[in-house]
């Protein structure tokens, strides 16, 4: 990589508000269960728009939409318009990258093309660098992601020991959540292929975040953080021994913050009401 990707050592702690799941679907009153995704959609955007920390983007890792038409993601690129300061996307089971790519505009980055049809790229700020995976598989094994070879060979090139602070998003768990159903069927097949490409960056690896799981969880395996966001929409319920999921209707919809300091990650989880259907 170019010299100008590696500064010595950032000079300002980052700010950015990590979102997920918001299954925004092709109307507005689309609902689930008695949840309205629109509205906690546009509430979510309010919220960030008035935090007394203003953050340097927003990271949605996935599952923009309920299903991949234009329809939802025009509803969708309307509601995070009004966004303050940037956004960028992760490519999730529900959504498709081309799509994305098509109808949500991003802030400043660079693509890095892993085949067709892929959502992978970088971007930097303050120092830091992010790196987004696209971990979509086929639908034969959906609601589970696999990584390509291509994407590890680029998590391998990106994960030298030495260089910037690092950051990857994927829209996918990577490693086992003590969970039968979310072990059985969440997770990155290959996920202990990304790990161990991983271990390589792992002192200036600042975490890995994700979404698709529906709840706030926190893994720490030899010394990398994996860290998902609850949904902005609805939650699911798996306790260890849960062989099926189930919806945590009582759940409130949920965002998280996080601060990138030159020598921690500090993630503050937050909820907030559910709108009514009428936003």
């Amino acid at each position: 990589m170019p010299a100008s990707f590696y500064p010595s050592e950032p000079v300002e702690t980052a700010y950015f508000v990590h979102i997920s799941d918001t299954h925004i679907g092709p109307t507005p009153g689309y609902s689930l269960r008695g949840h309205y995704a629109l509205p906690c959609a546009r509430r979510v955007v309010e919220i960030i728009n008035g935090l007394p920390q203003q953050p340097d983007f927003v990271i949605h890792t996935g599952d923009v939409v309920t299903d991949p038409d234009p329809a939802s993601f025009r509803l969708a690129a309307e509601t995070f318009s009004l966004l303050d300061v940037p956004i960028y996307y992760v490519n999730g089971n529900h959504d498709s990258a081309a799509d994305i790519a098509r109808f949500l505009p991003m802030g400043a980055k660079e693509e890095v093309h892993t085949g067709p049809d892929r959502l992978t790229y970088v971007f930097e700020v303050k120092g830091y660098r992010f790196l987004v995976l696209d971990a979509k598989g086929p639908a034969s094994i959906d609601p589970q992601g696999l990584l390509p070879d291509s994407q590890l060979e680029l998590v391998a090139r990106e994960s030298q020991s030495d260089g910037p602070p690092l950051v990857v998003f994927v829209h996918f768990p990577v490693v086992p959540l003590n969970s039968i159903w979310m072990d059985n069927n969440m997770l990155i097949a290959n996920g202990d292929d990304l790990h161990r490409a991983l271990l390589p960056a792992r002192n200036r690896l600042r975490g890995v975040f994700y979404g698709h799981v529906h709840q706030h969880m926190q893994t720490i395996r030899d010394g990398i953080l994996y860290f998902s966001v609850a949904s902005v929409f609805s939650q699911f319920g798996a306790w260890p021994q849960d062989i099926t999921t189930f919806y945590d209707l009582n759940h409130p919809p949920s965002y998280a913050f996080v601060h990138l300091t030159p020598k921690q990650t500090i993630v503050h989880q937050h909820t907030f009401p559910r709108p009514d259907s009428s936003g």
